[in-house]
């Protein structure tokens, strides 16, 4: 049953400072995402805020130096996403180039350690005898590990943006944004953004002890590293605060330039995507996936190898390797899908007249790997958290969580666990997602806690079913000028969300194309403009065969179709009402 969603339109009237020149709908876009002044559009590297205020930067700086300058045995401790494939990738590029004689990395299994820096990680670390382990992506929440690493006498500096919990870890140095009296302005940094910044500190402080000089290093120009920055911030879908969009606009600026890795580049060729006209969106929903697919499947040292190599030869096999790992995570999510959307429908068809505040569902044959993507799915679908679980080893089932906006999903996790200590054997995340184990034989009381805690945030769900539109367009459907504007206040994402508008349309064509899109010819209320429209997955949201319609009210995003040398303008429809005639 395809569910039908309020469209609402946004309401903020304030004043955008120097946008005077601008046409109304845009200057309407900008103040409904807060913009107070033009200049908070500027994407200059100057423009990024400086590292002041972010709490034990130039310790861990000083503690990296000194095991630089000693020649100690260096080991990055990465994590089997996106952002931690590039965080690791930076730290090994950057920490290499700054002279550092030795520098490799551990990427934990997933199926058998689990996520972090875990003691049985530490005990492998150690076999090659490092001095100094840093954590990029992962550590705040590593208790044993920490612990592990002080007693064998290894360094350790922790960098991280996940959320503390009340005990952090007894590392020889702690770097994260969001750590009780840290004031760095920005405390949305991806685990690539904070590694970053600590980079920018190190380069310093060897500087200051004339460390380049000595060794005659020409001193790492840390912009050239942004196509690695752009593409973690956005696949770990951190909020894009105006630092972050700098970060972002910057490294995809030099990958449209051509001047990213060659693994960048390969795995943009292997997505079938054209260089030079990537948009932030292609980072998160063609480029990241097939990192992330390495690391759901097989081995994310895979993804780094693709990122860290030089050769593009060898770049693009590591890429096909990444693109043919993708394609089977596409078919084994695409079942574990069809398994989901099964249960929930059974379920609702027993109890149709209770409302659905969350969904927490676990299958014995599913993936690990996957429950993720089907967290996210169903969320979509229900416009509630939902959490999907698989089995592990040992009786322990791991799960994963999505959330929406205004329910925290770390904190729903905390709030359980302090209701139902033992029932949660570890958990971490952030507001929008997060992972936790739990045992088989306690999913049933877990699903009854999680559902109970949710009974809290009934206008928060409630809201999540609402699209909040920019309001209507009148004649600008088919305007290329008018795209192109709304592209260069691109990148959009989380916290900065892509304009969608709403009118009432004719239908005058439909189609479905590729078995599931529903493809229109659109016609808007009182005019005689014909604009292509698409409902990407429709068939999959309504669940059955697609009816005729004469007249619908759509909330939409405006696009541009480039096609066989054609470029025609296209709207992306998001959800739309049926209207009675």
């Amino acid at each position: 049953m395809r569910a039908r969603k309020t469209i609402s339109r946004r309401s903020n009237n304030h004043e955008v400072i120097g946008a005077e020149g601008l046409a109304p709908v845009i200057r309407r876009v900008l103040a409904n995402r807060d913009i107070r002044s033009i200049d908070d559009l500027s994407f200059s590297n100057k423009d990024l805020l400086p590292p002041t205020g972010i709490l034990n930067l130039d310790l861990a700086a000083e503690v990296i130096c000194k095991h630089i300058v000693s020649e100690s045995r260096i080991v990055l401790v990465g994590d089997y996403d996106a952002d931690g494939a590039t965080s690791c990738a930076l730290g090994v590029l950057v920490l290499r180039e700054m002279g550092a004689i030795s520098v490799d990395y551990l990427v934990p299994d997933r199926f058998k350690l689990g996520y972090g820096l875990s003691a049985a990680l530490v005990d492998i670390a150690s076999d090659s005898e490092p001095s100094l382990l840093i954590t990029v992506d992962n550590g705040i929440a590593s208790l044993e590990g920490a612990r592990k690493a002080r007693e064998k006498g290894i360094d350790l500096v922790i960098t991280d943006h996940h959320l503390p919990g009340d005990v952090l870890p007894d590392a020889t140095v702690i770097v994260n944004p969001n750590l009780p009296g840290d004031s760095f302005q920005s405390k949305n940094l991806a685990g690539v953004g904070v590694i970053f910044y600590v980079l920018s500190a190190v380069r310093q402080h060897l500087k200051q002890v004339g460390w380049f000089k000595k060794r005659g290093i020409r001193e790492p120009a840390l912009a050239t590293y942004l196509d690695l920055v752009a593409l973690g911030t956005y696949a770990d879908l951190v909020r894009l605060d105006h630092n972050n969009r700098i970060l972002v606009a910057q490294g995809l600026r030099r990958i449209n330039a051509g001047k990213c890795r060659p693994g960048i580049r390969a795995l943009i060729d292997v997505s079938g995507r054209r260089a030079g006209r990537l948009v932030a969106s292609d980072l998160g929903f063609q480029i990241a996936p097939r990192l992330n697919a390495a690391g759901r499947l097989e081995d994310m040292s895979i993804g780094i190898e693709c990122l860290i190599e030089n050769d593009p030869v060898r770049a693009r096999q590591l890429a096909d390797q990444l693109d043919a790992i993708n394609r089977d995570r596409k078919s084994i999510e695409i079942t574990m899908q069809q398994q989901a959307l099964a249960a929930i429908a059974h379920e609702a068809s027993l109890q149709p007249d209770s409302p659905v505040q969350g969904l927490c569902i676990y299958h014995k044959d599913w993936h690990e790997g996957i429950v993720g993507l089907v967290a996210s799915r169903l969320k979509e679908r229900r416009s509630v958290p939902a959490i999907a679980f698989a089995p592990s080893e040992n009786g322990e089932l791991k799960g994963s969580a999505r959330s929406v906006p205004g329910v925290h999903i770390r904190d729903i996790l905390c709030e359980i666990d302090a209701l139902a200590p033992g029932l949660l054997l570890r958990f971490g995340g952030h507001a929008m997602a997060a992972g936790m184990t739990i045992l088989e034989i306690d999913f049933d009381r877990f699903r009854e806690s999680f559902l109970l805690a949710l009974q809290h945030h009934d206008d928060s769900i409630r809201a999540a079913s609402e699209l909040l539109t920019d309001g209507p367009l009148q004649g600008e459907f088919d305007d290329l000028g008018f795209i192109h504007t709304l592209r260069t206040l691109a990148p959009w994402g989380q916290g900065f969300t892509e304009p969608l508008f709403d009118n009432t349309f004719r239908v005058i064509e439909q189609k479905l194309v590729g078995d599931i899109h529903l493809k229109m010819v659109l016609a808007p209320e009182g005019g005689s403009q014909r604009i292509e429209g698409i409902q990407f997955r429709f068939l999959e949201a309504a669940g059955a065969p697609c009816p005729e319609f004469s007249t619908i009210h759509a909330a939409y995003r405006v696009d541009l179709n480039e096609f066989a040398g054609r470029v025609r303008p296209q709207l992306i429809i998001e959800h739309f009402n049926p209207v009675a005639n």
